[in-house]
């Protein structure tokens, strides 16, 4: 039973005890995150939907402060210390806001910077996350098994908006925090496990000859503050990457604002709209874990990373076009359904094998600063893109055929970058088996 599932999961010698605990560090996650997010999305409806594109600037600037502070961690710590290091900060964090909820429960200014805080945090874990993943595994190995890891990622969102909708009305939102904090402390355990995981694969283990890579790994990665921004700059291949992120979250933040709006009008009460966007979630991770452990990997190997990035922005352009035509709750759940799950299925994994070719200072620096500063800043400027539309007058149905030809244009950059990542990954590939060759005739004449 064991070996047909491992071979039906695609996993090979030593890999069951990585996805295992990979998976369980994305629950946790996901898990701690999406406990909070329906408390977020509500909260950010108390200041009034004319105020998310200033909470979304605030984002941006929490997450300007906070790249250069990683970045510096980063030069000057191993990363068997700077990864537990980020999320015991923001289990701190979380600690704070349980005792700030507990004094004033009504406070606007606490909600609002609640809703910066999680935004901050989800973003930025999660990069982490995958920094580490990209570090731990190979290319082939991404095609195969990011699908399997980040179905743990879904199984937490899952689970996470379950805890919340059964409980907040039996605990009050204030408790979930010490919940979403104990997941969260599970990451850590997780991450603890996985390091001592690659330090047995790699030879680090007690009497045996460690490899350079191996060492290399447990090195501080050096360098300066801003060194992210400097290789994005030099790159035209992370640069690309960074356009992705922006027509990203230019798409997902237009479907926010219009979200917000239509779930103001259509439901009266708080406890409406948190059970509607609860329901959002819940569909879309559903659909999500059923792509990921069923579909993912088999796109993955078969039609390469290309595809596997350029499957979402095409739906949403079929998306986009409904939601002209027909800008109702029922159609917006759809697409938020389509979009979420799809990005969660085939557009994450797909995207993080695009860092797998780099090298390690790329994958933790320079993906940061995309994944964090970049995203954050590309919600900021479509949040105020978004009301200056709307204050010139334009309808939710305008605002969704603006957005179909953006999502032609993702559609076509995503494709042109999974050919990159492809001739990269050729590239490496010969490279190494030049110098296994090498090395070969050298020891022959030897």
């Amino acid at each position: 039973m064991y070996e047909r599932l491992r071979r039906f999961l695609q996993l090979r010698d030593g890999e069951p005890a990585l996805v295992a605990w990979a998976f369980v560090y994305f629950l946790s996650l996901l898990c701690s995150y999406y406990i909070l997010r329906p408390i977020r999305d509500e909260r950010g409806l108390v200041g009034g939907v004319e105020n998310l594109p200033w909470l979304f600037t605030a984002t941006f600037v929490a997450m300007a402060v906070l790249v250069p502070l990683f970045g510096w961690i980063t030069s000057r710590f191993p990363r068997s210390r700077f990864l537990p290091a980020v999320y015991i900060g923001f289990l701190c964090c979380l600690l704070g806001f349980y005792v700030s909820f507990r004094l004033d429960p009504s406070s606007i200014f606490a909600a609002r910077v609640f809703f910066v805080w999680l935004s901050v945090f989800n973003l930025f874990v999660v990069s982490v996350f995958w920094s580490f993943m990209a570090d731990v595994c190979s290319r082939e190995q991404s095609e195969r098994l990011f699908g399997l890891i980040a179905a743990g990622g879904t199984t937490g969102a899952l689970l996470g908006p379950l805890l919340t909708t059964a409980l907040v009305g039996h605990i009050g939102a204030s408790a979930l925090l010490l919940i979403s904090a104990a997941f969260l402390a599970v990451a850590l355990l997780s991450i603890r496990a996985i390091l001592r995981w690659q330090q047995v694969q790699s030879g680090l283990e007690e009497g045996a000859q460690p490899t350079t890579h191996a060492l290399r790994a447990e090195q501080p990665l050096g360098g300066g503050l801003w060194d992210g921004l400097l290789l994005i700059a030099r790159s035209p291949y992370l640069a690309g990457v960074g356009l992705l992120i922006v027509l990203l979250t230019l798409l997902a933040t237009f479907l926010y604002f219009q979200q917000a709006e239509i779930v103001r009008d259509a439901f009266a009460s708080r406890a409406e709209r948190t059970a509607a966007f609860s329901a959002i979630d819940l569909a879309t991770n559903a659909l999500a874990l059923f792509l990921q452990i069923f579909v993912t990997g088999r796109v993955m190997r078969r039609w390469g990373v290309a595809v596997s990035l350029s499957v979402l922005p095409l739906l949403l352009m079929f998306g986009f076009v409904a939601l002209a035509l027909a800008p109702t709750f029922f159609t917006l759940a759809i697409v938020q359904v389509v979009r979420r799950a799809g990005n969660y299925a085939l557009m994450r994994p797909a995207r993080e094998a695009l860092y797998v070719v780099l090298t390690r200072e790329e994958k933790y620096k320079a993906k940061n600063v995309i994944d964090t500063l970049v995203y954050r800043g590309g919600d900021a400027f479509t949040g105020w893109l978004y009301a200056g539309l709307r204050s010139l007058g334009a309808s939710l149905a305008a605002v969704a055929w603006i957005a179909v030809p953006v999502a032609a244009g993702w559609a076509a950059l995503a494709y042109t970058l999974g050919k990159a990542q492809a001739r990269r990954a050729a590239s490496d590939e010969r490279r190494v088996a030049e110098r296994s060759c090498r090395a070969a005739v050298d020891g022959g004449d030897s």
